[in-house]
């Protein structure tokens, strides 16, 4: 790829699939409504475009950490390729695209949706700036920053995140957050220096006791949104809690490439290339649409 669309990591954008969630787990159940998609389509390119500017802000700010990390300073900027000049050119185009494509996006809540985006820049701004250097914060607003994505996937379409969907969408991604600091402990002795501020905070015996836990926490909150009442009174079926072990194991498959394979450190990557996680995941698409289209009603 031309180096400024690298810089943007498209392969990330997978993330903001998220802003789609409150399509299927809504108590408005809009999953076949096309004014619906319209506004969630809009909602996505709008934080893909707020999650690339993100990722070229940091590119920028770190690319002298970044140069010394061994799989990093192939980056765009931190290699030289991208010229530190036309970065900053393309980082303010794109926060101008961001609020121009969130404007489009009527959202009937009260608070219009270019909120949600600006939220989103500014977690992100504090934490490139600021929150990235205390440990275990780091990982927090890693995953706050998906619930903001669901949220705003929400407010969007004019709905309210179930509460379970949201525990579950904290729990993953900083399930997620604490396998990537896992994956970069192990490669730090490849490295040329100190490659994050909180790296010498963290120890493989610290993450190992909060990535078991975070595991079980995030299959059992959406296993309990499958089942609560609510859920059942909101899609009509209870038929959801065999999807289950779909997320069961794309769960354990990823464990088991962290702890056997030593990756992790990209999951949108890892999510593409690891043939048995992506299958997983179709799968349980596919699941979810077939339950909730052709069986909606409970037994």
């Amino acid at each position: 790829m031309p180096p400024f669309v690298e810089a943007m990591r498209p392969h990330q954008w997978v993330k903001n699939l998220l802003v789609f969630a409150p399509l299927a787990f809504t108590e408005k159940g809009l999953l076949f409504d096309g004014p619906a998609w319209l506004a969630a389509i809009g909602a996505f390119v709008a934080f893909c475009l707020a999650a690339s500017s993100i990722y070229l802000l940091n590119d920028i700010v770190d690319r002298e950490e970044d140069a010394r990390h061994p799989k990093k300073r192939l980056r765009p900027i931190a290699s030289g390729r991208l010229p530190l000049g036309l970065a900053r050119v393309q980082l303010g185009v794109q926060v101008v695209a961001v609020f121009g494509v969130a404007i489009l996006v009527a959202s009937p809540n009260r608070l219009p949706f270019p909120t949600w985006p600006a939220a989103y820049l500014a977690l992100n701004l504090a934490y490139s700036f600021w929150l990235k250097r205390m440990v275990v914060i780091d990982c927090m607003c890693i995953a706050l920053g998906f619930q903001l994505r669901v949220m705003a996937g929400a407010a969007a379409i004019g709905v309210k995140a179930s509460h379970w969907i949201l525990l579950c969408t904290f729990f993953f991604s900083l399930f997620l957050a604490f396998c990537k600091r896992y994956e970069e402990l192990a490669r730090q002795s490849e490295a040329t220096g100190r490659t994050r501020a909180t790296m010498d905070d963290y120890s493989s015996v610290f993450l190992n006791m909060t990535i078991g836990p975070l595991a079980a926490l995030s299959i059992l909150t959406y296993a309990l949104y499958t089942v609560s009442p609510e859920t059942m009174a909101t899609h009509g079926t209870d038929r959801l809690m065999y999807t289950v072990p779909f997320v069961t194991y794309g769960v354990f498959r990823y464990l088991f490439l962290v702890y056997r394979k030593s990756e992790g450190g990209d999951p949108a990557r890892l999510l593409f290339r690891d043939v048995p996680l992506m299958v997983s995941g179709l799968l349980y698409i596919g699941a979810v649409l077939m339950l909730l289209r052709l069986w909606p009603h409970a037994a």
